[in-house]
């Protein structure tokens, strides 16, 4: 995790190359489906949780890719509670386009029957 996407491309062939990259890292996949799935936004606690990594650099990674692109916004609560994570326009558009990409198992032929016959 040595670069960072960090920007949201103008050019619809742009955006298109970016969105693949998104689709190929699982956290960052994980993460967004999960803002948007939630009507209130999700804590940092939540999302941790969610990410599964127990890493909060990992959380931290993910939140600032996100942030950064403009898919989700961080609202603070003034009166105690937690603040939360929440999903913006472009993270709605973006999170219904992305599903994350299945590895693909290669095709092992079936085996032969040998017939001792």
């Amino acid at each position: 995790m040595k670069g960072g996407l960090w920007v949201w491309p103008t050019e619809p062939r742009n955006q298109a190359r970016m969105l693949r990259k998104i689709a190929q890292n699982n956290h960052l996949v994980t993460a967004l489906k999960a803002i948007s799935a939630s009507k209130e936004g999700l804590s940092n606690a939540e999302l941790d949780e969610v990410l599964g990594d127990n890493s909060e650099w990992l959380t931290l990674w993910v939140v600032r890719q996100l942030q950064a692109l403009g898919f989700i916004d961080y609202k603070v609560d003034l009166f105690g509670g937690p603040s939360r994570y929440i999903i913006t326009d472009l993270g709605k558009k973006v999170s219904a386009q992305i599903t994350p990409q299945a590895v693909q198992p290669t095709a092992v032929p079936p085996l032969a029957r040998v017939n001792p016959q």
